[in-house]
């Protein structure tokens, strides 16, 4: 019998299938898979740690708690979370997973492409930058470079970003709006990857126009947000996400505008 033949000529038939099956099998696939896998990752008690700690799963609907959760196991599947010189706790993985999930929660496939590992400080920590002055204690920081992949954060300032949830100080989200922003390789507010293209030119002009009003001290947003434009982008993302209500009377334009960016309307 002629078997080497037989099996190369079933192997190579073999590989022929796999590229005739479409792509969004592999997808399909792939997701049955992260489904499978989270469902058995996800522990009972974790529920009643988001419903506890995170106002924005706790105002979701049963279905769209569901949604999180496999959202979050997801994460936790897909990233690594270090702690450096301390344990974690399922509590602090949860709170980081949230801080991802909850600005693209209505992209149900995305994910942090230059992302692999979030650091987390037990507080504020210092770091060698050539854009930070020396000393300089920071909660929250992703870049490119030698920062590339990662993202370091303070646990103490996440821990109480998600205890006072409505004072427009989300450290978590914060780094993860940068990364959002980050995607098409520009620092610059301009959420491209979540965007219409309709929308960027009216967003730039809205952008100096409220970046004007914060620098002024007439504006809800942070003193930050008026560094430039990168900064205003993860601040008032933040308010979106915290403070909605304040942020639609304050600033009708700019959270009609975050509605059709994040295509949420938070509660």
């Amino acid at each position: 019998m002629h078997i080497v033949p037989i099996f190369i000529e079933g192997f190579f038939a073999f590989l022929l299938l796999l590229w005739l099956i479409p792509s969004f099998v592999y997808d399909k696939i792939w997701d049955n898979i992260l489904e499978y896998k989270a469902h058995k990752i996800f522990k009972p008690e974790w529920r009643t740690i988001l419903t506890e700690k995170v106002r924005f799963y706790r105002n979701l609907s049963p279905r769209k708690k569901k949604e999180f959760e496999k959202r979050l196991t997801e994460f936790l599947i897909n990233y690594r979370i270090k702690g450096v010189e301390l344990p974690l706790t399922d509590l602090d993985k949860i709170l980081v997973a949230a801080s991802g999930i909850i600005p693209v929660f209505a992209f149900p496939t995305w994910y942090y492409k230059d992302l692999k590992t979030i650091y987390l400080f037990p507080d504020a920590f210092t770091f060698k930058h050539p854009l930070i002055p020396e000393g300089t204690k920071v909660n929250g920081l992703v870049g490119y470079g030698q920062m590339k992949d990662k993202m370091y954060l303070s646990l103490k300032a996440l821990t109480e970003s998600f205890e006072k949830d409505q004072d427009q100080q989300n450290t978590g989200i914060h780094e993860f709006l940068h990364l959002i922003d980050m995607e098409d390789e520009q620092a610059d507010g301009i959420p491209e990857s979540l965007m219409h293209q309709t929308y960027i030119k009216p967003w730039r002009e809205l952008i100096k126009k409220e970046i004007e009003r914060v620098c002024q001290d007439d504006s809800i947003l942070n003193d930050y947000a008026c560094q430039n434009a990168a900064e205003f982008f993860a601040e008032s993302g933040v308010a979106f996400f915290e403070n909605p209500k304040i942020l639609q009377e304050k600033h009708p334009e700019l959270y009609q505008m975050l509605v059709r960016i994040f295509m949420q309307k938070p509660s």
